[in-house]
């Protein structure tokens, strides 16, 4: 890591509506005794590449309890940005203008959902660093895909119910020592350069992914998922990410 890269700017961004509903009040209901919003703040504080961060919520008591835990929540989002359909965008770009207004600019935003509770400050530092150290617009954290579910091996029916190939291919490929490995976005990190994000949205024209070691891997939409997370809370294994360069 070079000295100017240690001088980029960064925004960190929790997003944590009110409204949650696969899990009801899932980021403020504890999770082996803490918030479950205390799992990022804390992950969060602990990076070395975040300049600030800030808990997007339209919610004061998820305000509140984000507060206890290190967060800055600077404004409560509007509620026409905490309905089920609003766009990630759309809650990104409103905390990157509220900065950009109170006289506050980064050079990249690093996006941390609450529902990724096991990931460490080492990988976020590790996306972040990337974004530089590759030159590349967007890094995320990603996890491999199935073999069975490689997108050699996936069909879609068409209009006359006929199966066909998600990637085109004269032959299909025969065995999965053949097969490309495959990786699919894991919702954990999600950092991009601000100009980048303004401009394009949320990808560019060179993304990155970072390999989310198995111990940080989670992503937490229902009961069952919340259920099974506490039988694995035990392990307290932290193995360092892996880059995946672009092909």
């Amino acid at each position: 890591m070079n000295q100017l890269n240690l001088k980029r700017t960064v925004l960190g961004i929790v997003p944590a509506r009110g409204g949650s509903k696969g899990i009801a009040r899932k980021n403020v209901r504890l999770l082996c005794g803490k918030p479950l919003i205390a799992y990022t703040a804390t992950a969060a504080k602990k990076s070395t590449r975040l300049t600030r961060v800030f808990l997007t919520t339209d919610d004061p008591e998820i305000a509140r309890i984000g507060t206890e835990f290190g967060l800055d929540v600077p404004f409560l989002r509007p509620a026409e940005l905490a309905q089920d359909a609003t766009p990630m965008i759309d809650v990104i770009l409103h905390a990157i203008r509220w900065a950009q207004e109170h006289g506050e600019h980064y050079d990249a935003i690093c996006l941390l959902q609450p529902t990724s509770p096991l990931r460490s400050a080492e990988t976020i530092d590790c996306c972040i660093e990337m974004l530089w150290e590759k030159n590349v617009d967007t890094v995320v954290s990603v996890r491999p895909v199935p073999t069975e579910f490689n997108p050699h091996w996936v069909f879609f029916r068409d209009t006359g119910g006929l199966l066909q190939p998600s990637i085109p291919q004269r032959e299909p490929i025969p065995s999965r020592q053949q097969l490309p490995p495959a990786y699919h976005r894991d919702g954990s990190i999600f950092a991009a350069k601000t100009q980048i994000v303004i401009e394009r949205g949320l990808y560019g024209d060179k993304m990155l992914g970072v390999l989310s070691p198995e111990a940080e891997a989670c992503d937490l939409d229902t009961e069952q998922q919340w259920l099974a997370l506490e039988r694995r809370l035990s392990s307290g294994a932290e193995p360092e990410a892996s880059v995946l360069h672009p092909r």
